[in-house]
């Protein structure tokens, strides 16, 4: 697996920042400001990279290697990067694929922050599977949906106690993302860092034209119709993306996980996990395996777990009836670029924004 060229990547980024007549070059320009000047503020050394897999954080992850890159000279390589990976509950398998291959390719010492175990310190407040936006049942009602987050960034102070500030890919339109600026201390009573927000006045249209200018592999989750990643409970494609037509094909690129690993996973027979999940009254009608529905699940207490045959195999064909959970297995939706507004980015979150109409989603030019 060959790695990011640091070099190449600050060439090619800060000839596209310093064209005037370019409508990304604004934006790049300004995130790059940040982060050198975070890099001249803390050094190197003491600075992290947030990055969760998600379209935001892979933007600035490149960015940042850009930076990194004009930095560096033939004598003095580009220093390892220091980053950390804060999960959500049930984070998907096909997203956490991605942070290894990228934490790989782009020579990352990526530290994984251990997954939550249980509802006491969740890391965002998710949905019951299945709902309308309603908190998980059994979330104490003394626990916020950051209190993950906080414990995390505990940990990761005490093992890296020389981290003085954390790049993160927060943007305006995001929850809490209102009233941020470049920079943001921690609150009292967390870990103290201080939050560098490079591409906080990015909207979600920048973000799709830089990942697509530069070529940049992302999550193949995004050519899915997901445009807002968090935890499998509260997590779906995005309604605005649906194809009207099922004989219609979305216009998408191989997956950035085929892309990173050199193969694609497409259409092939996998031996089934150890558990899998069908629906009580209806045993021969829906199998789900380790990549989550994508479709609304009952809440948990409607769900059964059986073990598995290691041996057996599952063959995904694509003329199944239409009988699997929400008939989601014959729904096809657009690649996250395609989507218009902006406003809807989060319209496939639980309680997110609903798409007005049908005619939201359309062709990228």
């Amino acid at each position: 697996m060959a790695r990011a060229d640091y070099t190449a990547i600050a060439h090619a980024v800060y000839d596209l920042a310093e064209t005037g007549e370019d409508s990304l070059a604004g934006p790049v320009k300004e995130a790059l400001k940040v982060i050198d000047e975070a890099f001249d503020s803390w050094g190197e050394e003491r600075v992290s990279l947030s990055f969760n897999g998600g379209k935001d954080c892979t933007v600035l992850l490149h960015l940042v290697a850009a930076s990194l890159g004009r930095r560096s000279s033939a004598n003095t390589p580009p220093k390892t990067l220091s980053a950390v990976y804060i999960p959500v509950p049930s984070p998907f398998p096909q997203l956490e694929e991605f942070i290894d291959a990228a934490a790989q390719v782009y020579g990352l010492d990526l530290f994984h922050c251990p997954h939550p175990t249980g509802p006491n310190f969740p890391v965002e407040t998710v949905a019951t599977p299945g709902s309308a936006g309603q908190l998980v049942a059994d979330l104490p009602k003394n626990v916020k949906g950051g209190e993950g987050m906080r414990a995390a960034l505990q940990l990761y102070k005490t093992r890296f106690p020389q981290i003085e500030a954390i790049l993160i890919g927060t943007r305006r339109g995001d929850p809490h993302g209102a009233k941020l600026g470049f920079r943001n201390p921690t609150d009292a009573g967390w870990p103290q860092f201080v939050r560098v927000n490079p591409i906080i006045n990015w909207t979600y249209a920048d973000v799709w034209a830089y990942l697509r200018r530069f070529d940049v592999p992302y999550c193949s989750l995004y050519d899915e119709g997901y445009t807002s990643l968090g935890s499998t409970y509260n997590t779906f494609p995005n309604p605005a993306l649906r194809v009207s037509d099922p004989s219609s094909k979305p216009n998408g690129r191989p997956s950035a996980s085929a892309q990173l690993n050199g193969h694609s996973t497409t259409n092939q027979r996998e031996p089934l996990p150890d558990t899998f999940t069908v629906l009580h009254d209806s045993g021969d009608a829906v199998c789900i395996g380790d990549t989550p529905a994508r479709g609304p699940l009952p809440h948990r207490s409607l769900l059964t777990h059986l073990t598995a045959d290691p041996g057996q195999m599952c063959i995904v064909e694509a003329d199944l009836p239409d009988v699997i959970a929400s008939g989601a297995a014959s729904t096809a939706y657009r690649p996250a670029y395609e989507l218009q507004d902006g406003s809807l980015e989060r319209a496939g979150r639980a309680g997110g924004v609903a798409p007005p109409g049908p005619n939201t989603a359309a062709a990228a030019p």
